[in-house]
């Protein structure tokens, strides 16, 4: 009977700062299954507009564009910061990670405030009709997403502040680069599907 193969894995590194560590991985098919969730939501909205005459509904104003348009640089801008705080994690440069991670909490604030401004011209509730159920179970998940993703950047900044840059922080900086991707990719449609949308399909006044 032949011996069962094994293999030595004393000599691995106990973190990996790279997409091939596992946590990286599982935090890209988290988001695929989030950015699954958005997706159903923005075909519900074009599949309801097909049932009904006037979109949105009747008394329902077009919502200002001018504020969340603007919101957009900051918001693709805090990109780059966290690019450039996950390219410190591999490096083991504390500096980097914590200049990218502030970088992208201070643009990130100034998103959410634009945005938060927009959301005046919004005429219409979650429960007002239909359209107003889905444009604010839009916003409502996307920001949920977006606060508990900047409360952990907080966590990291404060961690690294105080001298914690370990191969754990390093790679919680790697990862959190992953959802900040994600959340800056899915705006985009979300975007487009609130205020582009109802002047994309013939919106009524």
């Amino acid at each position: 009977m032949s011996m069962p193969r094994t293999y030595d894995a004393s000599r691995l590194p106990a973190y990996s700062i790279s997409s091939h560590a596992p946590l990286y991985v599982g935090q890209v098919l988290l988001a695929a299954i989030e950015g699954t969730m958005f997706w159903i939501l923005i075909a519900m909205y074009f599949y309801i507009r097909l049932s009904v005459d006037v979109w949105p509904p009747p008394g329902v104003s077009l919502p200002e564009i001018s504020l969340s348009t603007l919101a957009l640089v900051p918001l693709l801008l805090s990109a780059f910061g966290s690019y450039w705080a996950s390219e410190g994690a591999k490096k083991d440069d504390r500096f980097a990670m914590l200049a990218g991670l502030i970088a992208n909490l201070a643009l990130a604030a100034i998103f959410v405030m634009l945005e938060g401004a927009s959301w005046r011209s919004f005429d219409f509730t979650w429960e007002s009709d239909i359209h107003g159920s889905i444009v604010w179970a839009l916003m409502f998940l996307f920001f949920v997403d977006l606060c508990c993703d900047l409360f952990f950047t907080s966590v990291l900044v404060i961690a690294l502040a105080r001298g914690y840059a370990g191969p754990k922080q390093r790679l919680g900086v790697h990862v959190d680069s992953v959802v900040w991707y994600f959340l800056v990719i899915i705006w985009i449609p979300i975007y487009v599907v609130i205020y582009w949308g109802p002047r994309m399909l013939k919106a009524g006044v």
